[in-house]
């Protein structure tokens, strides 16, 4: 579906859950959960309105930081309370050595714990991969080849590309597993809804499932745009030692934020030949973060969508 001048660009946005969906408006947050009953269980989500951030994180840049981290979350927060509304927290297995001791010190919580340590590990992982190993794979070829050392823009390209490869086969390796492949899918629905919204047409299961499912305000669009900006900024770091220059891109990580978000927020509110090209890599890569979703999925979505529309839409444009 193309956008039109009579279309609404609105600042709602969403993340798939595990069997369900979460969905961000300017007045509230609600997520929508399929349950092992098979009914909807939607609940309102705890966490501060756009309004109400500190006005320093309303200057541009300095909100896409603020967003990123915010996202991060409220999305982690929603993802645990997903897996507990769908029953997948409840799934009885016998418990690792590990998981007994955490058992003993964390009791109820220790879904909760695990989780958040997952998320650390996660982190470390992807410090490791998409800052550490391009460099250092650069550094070991220079050595194999001379005539690449020194090199700086071709260094920066090819520690870009080899993140983008990287993080393209990962996200494709995930869409094999069954459970991940449905999170996909929800996520699917989650961006149909928004589009058969945002064409202000009537939020039924028919007229979603006429929309396409990718979209620009995509987190997945953020990341792609952070790693081809992260590129650019590569052609500015004129230093070789690679627990230097993994630093540095470290530090300029906020700044990659920044701009990231910039663009994406540009490119959902406006739709010329110039946000088509910007948008480009980001929807090539939502052919394999988004799939198409069941009746069932887009129906989730909806009652998440329906749970933060605002009663004044005048005032939802940000």
């Amino acid at each position: 579906m193309s956008k039109n001048k009579k279309n609404k660009y609105t600042s709602i946005g969403g993340q798939a859950l595990i069997e369900g969906v979460m969905m961000r408006g300017p007045q509230n947050t609600a997520m929508a959960v399929r349950s092992p009953k098979g009914d909807i269980v939607v609940e309102n989500v705890n966490c501060p309105l756009p309004s109400e951030r500190p006005w320093i994180f309303k200057i541009p840049m300095l909100r896409g930081i603020y967003s990123f981290f915010d996202s991060m979350r409220v999305g982690s927060k929603t993802l645990m309370r997903s897996a507990e509304l769908s029953g997948e927290a409840d799934e009885e297995e016998e418990l690792t050595p590990f998981e007994q001791k955490l058992n003993d010190i964390f009791g109820e919580k220790l879904f909760a714990a695990m989780m958040s340590l997952a998320m650390v590990i996660g982190v470390a992982i992807a410090v490791l991969l998409f800052f550490v190993v391009p460099t250092a794979a650069y550094t070991g070829l220079s050595f194999l080849f001379p005539v690449l050392k020194g090199n700086i823009l071709l260094r920066s390209v090819f520690e870009g590309i080899f993140k983008i490869v990287m993080f393209v086969v990962y996200i494709f390796l995930c869409t094999r597993m069954k459970d991940m492949h449905r999170v996909f899918e929800y996520h699917g629905a989650e961006h149909k809804t928004i589009f058969c919204y945002e064409a202000k047409q009537e939020l039924t299961v028919e007229n979603v499932r006429r929309f396409r499912r990718f979209h620009p305000r995509c987190g997945t669009s953020f990341l792609i745009v952070m790693l081809i900006i992260g590129i650019v900024i590569g052609f500015c770091i004129q230093v070789e030692a690679v627990w230097l220059r993994t630093l540095i891109r470290l530090c300029c990580l906020p700044l990659v934020m920044g701009f990231g978000y910039e663009i994406i927020r540009f490119c959902g509110k406006h739709d010329n030949l110039l946000t088509k090209i910007l948008s480009a890599p980001g929807i090539w890569m939502q052919h394999i973060t988004t799939f198409e979703p069941s009746d069932d999925q887009i129906e989730c979505a909806i009652a998440a969508l329906k749970a933060v529309i605002p009663e004044n839409t005048e005032g939802e444009i940000v």
